[in-house]
Protein backbone atom coordinates (compact mmCIF):
# COMPACT_ATOMS: atom_id res chain seq x y z
CA UNK A 1 0.00 0.00 0.00
CA UNK A 2 2.99 2.30 0.74
CA UNK A 3 4.95 1.68 -2.94
CA UNK A 4 3.56 4.90 -4.22
CA UNK A 5 3.54 7.56 -1.33
CA UNK A 6 5.29 10.31 -0.49
CA UNK A 7 6.93 9.96 2.84
CA UNK A 8 8.42 13.10 4.36
CA UNK A 9 10.83 13.32 7.73
CA UNK A 10 11.40 16.33 9.60
CA UNK A 11 14.13 15.35 11.96
CA UNK A 12 16.47 12.81 10.76
CA UNK A 13 17.19 11.11 14.32
CA UNK A 14 18.01 8.39 15.49
CA UNK A 15 14.37 6.76 14.96
CA UNK A 16 13.74 8.70 11.73
CA UNK A 17 16.63 6.34 10.55
CA UNK A 18 15.37 3.17 11.84
CA UNK A 19 12.05 3.92 10.63
CA UNK A 20 13.65 4.67 7.42
CA UNK A 21 15.47 1.36 7.29
CA UNK A 22 12.64 -0.63 8.48
CA UNK A 23 10.31 0.84 5.21
CA UNK A 24 13.39 0.09 3.07
CA UNK A 25 14.20 -3.60 4.44
CA UNK A 26 10.87 -4.98 5.77
CA UNK A 27 7.91 -2.52 3.79
CA UNK A 28 9.40 -2.63 0.11
CA UNK A 29 9.25 1.18 0.42
CA UNK A 30 12.07 2.70 -2.47
CA UNK A 31 14.18 4.65 -1.38
CA UNK A 32 12.96 7.73 -3.73
CA UNK A 33 9.83 7.70 -2.11
CA UNK A 34 11.79 9.21 0.73
CA UNK A 35 12.57 12.47 1.76
CA UNK A 36 14.42 13.42 4.69
CA UNK A 37 14.52 17.36 6.45
CA UNK A 38 16.81 18.60 9.16
CA UNK A 39 19.38 21.44 9.62
CA UNK A 40 22.64 19.09 10.03
CA UNK A 41 24.05 19.26 6.46
CA UNK A 42 26.40 16.30 7.37
CA UNK A 43 24.05 14.20 9.17
CA UNK A 44 21.75 14.24 6.32
CA UNK A 45 24.69 13.13 3.64
CA UNK A 46 25.32 10.50 5.71
CA UNK A 47 21.37 9.31 5.44
CA UNK A 48 21.31 9.76 1.71
CA UNK A 49 24.59 7.66 1.21
CA UNK A 50 23.31 4.71 3.05
CA UNK A 51 20.05 4.50 2.13
CA UNK A 52 19.65 6.37 -0.86
CA UNK A 53 16.74 8.63 0.05
CA UNK A 54 16.27 12.48 -0.72
CA UNK A 55 17.50 14.99 1.83
CA UNK A 56 17.02 19.17 2.27
CA UNK A 57 17.42 21.75 4.72
CA UNK A 58 14.25 23.36 4.16
CA UNK A 59 10.93 21.38 6.20
CA UNK A 60 8.86 23.82 4.22
CA UNK A 61 9.72 22.43 0.97
CA UNK A 62 10.00 19.00 2.01
CA UNK A 63 6.81 18.53 2.79
CA UNK A 64 5.89 20.33 -1.04
CA UNK A 65 3.86 16.38 -2.25
CA UNK A 66 4.22 14.50 0.83
CA UNK A 67 1.25 12.20 1.51
CA UNK A 68 2.38 11.11 4.98
CA UNK A 69 4.48 13.75 6.72
CA UNK A 70 6.62 12.38 10.31
CA UNK A 71 7.41 14.25 12.47
CA UNK A 72 10.57 12.81 14.23
CA UNK A 73 11.96 15.48 16.34
CA UNK A 74 13.07 16.30 19.97
CA UNK A 75 10.56 17.75 22.11
CA UNK A 76 12.25 20.89 22.72
CA UNK A 77 13.03 21.77 18.89
CA UNK A 78 9.29 20.85 17.98
CA UNK A 79 8.58 24.83 17.83
CA UNK A 80 11.33 25.18 15.38
CA UNK A 81 10.99 22.46 13.08
CA UNK A 82 7.12 23.07 12.91
CA UNK A 83 7.51 27.02 12.82
CA UNK A 84 7.71 27.24 9.00
CA UNK A 85 4.88 24.72 7.96
CA UNK A 86 1.07 26.18 8.95
CA UNK A 87 0.04 26.41 4.93
CA UNK A 88 2.79 24.14 3.66
CA UNK A 89 0.72 20.85 4.05
CA UNK A 90 -1.00 19.33 1.23
CA UNK A 91 -4.38 19.25 2.22
CA UNK A 92 -4.26 15.37 1.11
CA UNK A 93 -1.22 14.83 3.68
CA UNK A 94 -1.70 12.97 6.92
CA UNK A 95 1.18 13.66 9.87
CA UNK A 96 2.42 11.17 11.84
CA UNK A 97 4.61 12.50 15.12
CA UNK A 98 6.89 11.06 17.24
CA UNK A 99 7.37 13.47 19.24
CA UNK A 100 6.99 12.47 23.15
CA UNK A 101 4.17 14.71 25.38
CA UNK A 102 3.04 16.77 21.39
CA UNK A 103 -0.61 16.18 21.83
CA UNK A 104 -2.98 15.74 18.66
CA UNK A 105 -4.39 19.24 19.77
CA UNK A 106 -1.36 21.33 19.85
CA UNK A 107 0.17 19.56 17.06
CA UNK A 108 -3.02 20.57 15.17
CA UNK A 109 -2.95 24.15 16.03
CA UNK A 110 1.18 24.62 15.31
CA UNK A 111 0.37 23.23 11.96
CA UNK A 112 -3.27 24.69 11.13
CA UNK A 113 -4.04 20.70 9.91
CA UNK A 114 -5.92 17.99 11.29
CA UNK A 115 -5.48 14.93 10.29
CA UNK A 116 -2.69 13.77 12.36
CA UNK A 117 -1.77 11.00 14.39
CA UNK A 118 0.73 10.14 17.36
CA UNK A 119 2.27 7.36 18.00
CA UNK A 120 4.88 6.23 20.67
CA UNK A 121 7.83 3.02 19.26
CA UNK A 122 11.09 2.28 21.13
CA UNK A 123 13.99 1.62 20.74
CA UNK A 124 14.02 -1.83 19.95
CA UNK A 125 11.76 -0.27 16.62
CA UNK A 126 16.02 -0.18 15.33
CA UNK A 127 16.17 -4.23 14.30
CA UNK A 128 12.17 -4.40 13.61
CA UNK A 129 11.69 -5.95 17.60
CA UNK A 130 10.05 -2.30 18.95
CA UNK A 131 6.09 -1.91 19.67
CA UNK A 132 4.67 0.70 18.92
CA UNK A 133 0.95 2.36 20.65
CA UNK A 134 -0.46 5.19 18.56
CA UNK A 135 -4.01 7.10 17.81
CA UNK A 136 -5.50 9.00 15.50
CA UNK A 137 -7.59 12.12 14.97
CA UNK A 138 -11.07 11.68 13.62
CA UNK A 139 -9.78 13.50 10.37
CA UNK A 140 -7.66 10.87 9.37
CA UNK A 141 -9.06 8.40 7.03
CA UNK A 142 -9.11 4.53 7.19
CA UNK A 143 -6.87 4.53 4.27
CA UNK A 144 -4.31 6.52 6.13
CA UNK A 145 -4.99 4.90 8.96
CA UNK A 146 -4.11 1.33 7.16
CA UNK A 147 -0.93 3.28 5.59
CA UNK A 148 0.24 4.54 9.30
CA UNK A 149 -0.09 0.50 10.89
CA UNK A 150 2.02 -0.57 7.68
CA UNK A 151 4.89 1.51 8.57
CA UNK A 152 4.51 1.00 12.27
CA UNK A 153 4.47 -2.86 11.58
CA UNK A 154 7.75 -2.32 9.54
CA UNK A 155 9.15 -1.54 13.20
CA UNK A 156 7.60 -4.52 15.26
CA UNK A 157 4.12 -4.80 16.64
CA UNK A 158 1.47 -1.88 16.91
CA UNK A 159 -1.13 -1.22 18.94
CA UNK A 160 -3.94 1.51 18.05
CA UNK A 161 -5.90 3.36 21.12
CA UNK A 162 -8.91 5.56 20.77
CA UNK A 163 -7.57 7.41 24.22
CA UNK A 164 -4.88 9.70 23.70
CA UNK A 165 -3.62 9.31 27.22
CA UNK A 166 -2.46 5.79 26.28
CA UNK A 167 0.32 7.73 24.30
CA UNK A 168 1.91 9.23 27.72
CA UNK A 169 1.48 5.96 29.41
CA UNK A 170 3.28 4.57 26.74
CA UNK A 171 6.40 6.88 26.83
CA UNK A 172 6.71 5.78 30.40
CA UNK A 173 6.09 2.00 30.08
CA UNK A 174 7.52 0.96 26.75
CA UNK A 175 8.85 4.57 25.35
CA UNK A 176 11.57 4.43 28.38
CA UNK A 177 11.37 0.90 29.18
CA UNK A 178 14.24 -0.43 27.26
CA UNK A 179 16.44 1.93 29.74
CA UNK A 180 15.30 0.00 32.66
CA UNK A 181 15.90 -3.33 30.80
CA UNK A 182 19.56 -2.20 30.04
CA UNK A 183 19.84 -0.74 34.28
CA UNK A 184 18.52 -4.23 35.08
CA UNK A 185 20.85 -5.95 33.22
CA UNK A 186 23.41 -3.82 34.01
CA UNK A 187 22.82 -4.25 37.64
CA UNK A 188 23.03 -8.05 37.41
CA UNK A 189 26.55 -8.29 35.50
CA UNK A 190 28.08 -6.22 37.49
CA UNK A 191 26.64 -8.04 40.57
CA UNK A 192 28.11 -11.38 38.92
CA UNK A 193 31.50 -9.35 39.05
CA UNK A 194 31.51 -8.74 42.41
CA UNK A 195 30.66 -12.64 42.53
CA UNK A 196 33.78 -13.76 40.76
CA UNK A 197 33.02 -14.12 37.39
CA UNK A 198 34.56 -12.28 34.43
CA UNK A 199 33.05 -9.65 33.16
CA UNK A 200 32.11 -11.17 29.44
CA UNK A 201 30.58 -14.45 31.17
CA UNK A 202 28.75 -12.60 33.17
CA UNK A 203 27.11 -10.72 30.06
CA UNK A 204 26.67 -14.08 28.67
CA UNK A 205 24.72 -15.06 31.25
CA UNK A 206 22.79 -12.31 32.33
CA UNK A 207 22.19 -11.75 28.49
CA UNK A 208 20.46 -15.25 27.52
CA UNK A 209 19.04 -15.54 30.95
CA UNK A 210 16.49 -12.39 30.03
CA UNK A 211 16.11 -13.66 26.35
CA UNK A 212 15.45 -17.14 27.72
CA UNK A 213 13.26 -16.11 30.14
CA UNK A 214 11.04 -13.80 27.49
CA UNK A 215 10.68 -17.02 25.04
CA UNK A 216 9.68 -19.23 27.94
CA UNK A 217 7.29 -16.83 28.91
CA UNK A 218 5.70 -15.87 25.20
CA UNK A 219 5.74 -20.30 25.14
CA UNK A 220 3.63 -20.39 28.35
CA UNK A 221 -0.10 -19.65 29.34
CA UNK A 222 0.82 -19.26 32.61
CA UNK A 223 0.56 -15.93 34.88
CA UNK A 224 3.68 -13.79 35.08
CA UNK A 225 3.75 -14.57 38.98
CA UNK A 226 2.88 -18.01 38.27
CA UNK A 227 5.93 -18.04 36.17
CA UNK A 228 7.84 -17.02 39.15
CA UNK A 229 6.47 -19.21 41.79
CA UNK A 230 7.86 -21.63 39.61
CA UNK A 231 11.43 -20.84 40.03
CA UNK A 232 11.24 -20.15 43.86
CA UNK A 233 11.14 -23.10 46.13
CA UNK A 234 10.23 -22.79 49.74
CA UNK A 235 13.77 -21.77 51.45
CA UNK A 236 15.26 -21.87 48.53
CA UNK A 237 18.15 -19.12 46.95
CA UNK A 238 15.02 -18.03 44.80
CA UNK A 239 12.99 -17.19 47.90
CA UNK A 240 15.58 -15.23 49.48
CA UNK A 241 16.42 -13.01 46.33
CA UNK A 242 13.45 -12.30 46.03
CA UNK A 243 12.75 -11.38 50.26
CA UNK A 244 15.35 -9.09 49.85
CA UNK A 245 14.41 -7.65 46.83
CA UNK A 246 10.85 -7.10 48.07
CA UNK A 247 12.07 -5.56 51.17
CA UNK A 248 14.19 -3.06 49.86
CA UNK A 249 11.41 -1.63 47.42
CA UNK A 250 12.46 -3.11 44.08
CA UNK A 251 8.17 -2.99 43.15
CA UNK A 252 8.05 0.75 44.50
CA UNK A 253 10.76 2.15 43.40
CA UNK A 254 10.10 0.44 39.91
CA UNK A 255 6.39 1.77 40.40
CA UNK A 256 7.92 5.32 41.22
CA UNK A 257 9.89 5.51 38.46
CA UNK A 258 7.54 5.06 35.92
CA UNK A 259 5.00 7.60 37.11
CA UNK A 260 8.13 10.04 37.37
CA UNK A 261 8.48 9.57 33.44
CA UNK A 262 4.51 9.03 32.99
CA UNK A 263 4.28 13.26 34.67
CA UNK A 264 7.72 14.34 32.71
CA UNK A 265 5.56 13.13 29.45
CA UNK A 266 2.60 15.19 30.46
CA UNK A 267 4.87 18.07 31.01
CA UNK A 268 6.51 18.33 27.66
CA UNK A 269 3.08 18.49 25.97
CA UNK A 270 2.51 21.11 28.01
CA UNK A 271 5.63 22.64 26.89
CA UNK A 272 7.71 23.11 30.44
CA UNK A 273 10.93 23.02 30.74
CA UNK A 274 13.23 20.38 33.29
CA UNK A 275 12.59 21.35 36.84
CA UNK A 276 9.28 23.57 36.37
CA UNK A 277 6.11 22.39 38.17
CA UNK A 278 2.45 22.79 38.16
CA UNK A 279 0.94 25.57 39.49
CA UNK A 280 -0.80 24.53 43.33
Amino acid sequence: MLNELKIDFIGPGVMAEAMVKGLIERAGVSSDQILMSGPRVNRLEELSKTYGVLTTTDNRLSVKDADIVVIAVKPQTLDAALRDLPGALPEKAVVLSIVAGATLESLSQHLNHHAIMRAMPNTPAQIGKGITIWTATQQVTEEQRAHAKEILLALGEEIFVEEEDYLDMATALSGTGPAYVYLFMEALVDAGVHLGFPRRIAEKLVVQTILGSVAFYDHSTLHLARLRNQVTSPGGTSAAALYYLEKAGFRTALSRAIWAAYERSTQLGKGKKRGQVEDV
